[in-house]
């Protein structure tokens, strides 16, 4: 291989490693967080705000997150510290935050974050929480 070959491939791996990095992080349905949580296998964790809350309960089991209040990322890494070695899977509405911030994390160095795929309500890919009938705490 000569060196121009050498350096187009190089180039061509620094474009595509960020992505082949993001499209490798982990996530699980609804029902697979659900069981893994029950079976204590992971802290599953409710990124959404009070008001999201309030509409539409919270996963049964999930911690309560605000990922818009003060100090959320500290909130979090305390929690992985309460739990060490466990993966946290975060839930939100659709998927669509967590998914962001589980990318976002990661290139600060996190690890073991799960993205919960489908939230509550469900995208047009995956079902949400409730369309599937899991059970949620009460609506305070």
């Amino acid at each position: 291989m000569d060196r121009r070959s050498i350096l187009l491939s190089l180039a061509a791996l620094a474009l595509t490693g960020p992505a082949l990095a993001q499209s490798a992080l982990p996530s699980l349905s609804v029902s697979e967080a659900h069981e893994a949580a029950k079976a204590g296998k992971l802290v599953l964790v409710d990124i959404r705000t009070p008001e999201e809350w309030t509409d539409t309960g919270v996963p049964e089991g999930a911690i309560k997150l605000d990922m818009t209040g003060s100090a959320f990322e500290v909130r979090l890494a305390a929690l992985k510290l309460d739990h060490p070695g466990k993966p946290i899977a975060l839930i939100c509405r659709t998927g669509n935050r967590t998914s962001a911030l589980q990318k976002k994390l990661a290139t600060r160095g996190w690890t073991n974050l799960v993205d919960v795929r489908g939230g509550l309500l469900g995208n047009p890919k995956d079902k949400g929480w409730l369309a599937e009938g899991l059970p949620v705490t009460a609506r305070r």
